[in-house]
């Protein structure tokens, strides 16, 4: 039997776990400084269709995500909070009072739009190491978000990390100019090293209904973190059937 073959049966009924990226909703109550859409409530019906986790990003500048809700998302108990942070002593405060199940370390500029790149471990083993202690003795996972590199997969382990999880926007780039099987082989590549360290393997940044499933193939990704293509999708087709309709895609794509 062919090693192809073997790994087709291997993998079949692989399963994926979904982060829904929630940010947005909360974008979109601060732009009129009220109390809707909640993100609580979006957090139940995201759960209620099929995700896994939810994703929320604290930022410096609380520009969608505040201190109340980390504390309100995390006291409700109702699922695990993946929380995306910057490597500062003030956030990572915040994180080891309120204990979400994951931590996963970003690079951070104020004057982003989103997230820019993966974070540079290689240039700040040290440093990282020491807060990713911190995270860990509080009983938190900590996961990096990097570029498909080597030399940052190597760091990520030397740092202490649980997880990466793979920046994909240069990926979703590529696949919009029908020129992304480089780059996805260097996801692989990234993602398989980590596998072999005994990282666990995350993805993330860009993925839409459209450039999801041939990262689904890659068959050591373990989860996806997704959100503004599916809070784009629920303005038109509703929260709960965004998510689900994600949640079947992964599903059939993960071979």
């Amino acid at each position: 039997m062919s090693d192809k073959k073997t790994d087709t049966i291997k993998n079949a009924g692989r399963y994926i776990r979904l982060g829904v990226n929630i940010d947005h909703t909360a974008t979109l109550r601060n732009a009129r400084g009220g109390l809707e859409p909640d993100p609580l409530q979006a957090a139940f019906i995201c759960r209620d269709a099929g995700c896994d986790q939810i994703t929320i990003h604290l930022r410096e500048d609380r520009r969608h995500i505040t201190d109340r809700d980390l504390a309100i998302l995390t006291q409700a108990g109702a699922f695990p909070i993946n929380l995306e942070m910057a490597a500062t002593e003030e956030i990572i405060k915040i994180a080891v009072k309120h204990k979400p199940y994951m931590a996963t370390l970003v690079p951070e500029r104020r004057q982003e739009r989103t997230t820019e790149g993966g974070l540079d471990v290689a240039a700040s083993v040290k440093t990282l190491k020491e807060q990713i202690k911190k995270l860990k003795d509080a009983g938190i996972l900590v996961s990096l978000f990097i570029q498909a590199e080597k030399k940052q997969v190597d760091a990520s382990l030397e740092a202490g990390a649980n997880a990466i999880e793979i920046h994909t926007g240069r990926y979703a780039e590529c696949f919009s100019n029908y020129n992304y099987a480089e780059e996805l082989a260097r996801i692989e590549n990234a993602c398989c090293l980590a596998c072999e360290h005994g990282l666990l393997v995350n993805a993330g940044h860009g993925l839409n209904y459209f450039n999801t499933r041939p990262v689904c193939a890659i068959k050591y990704i373990q989860e996806l973190n997704i959100g503004h293509s599916i809070i784009s999708r629920a303005v038109f087709h509703g929260l709960y059937e965004a998510v689900a309709s994600m949640k079947r895609l992964i599903k059939e794509s993960a071979i």
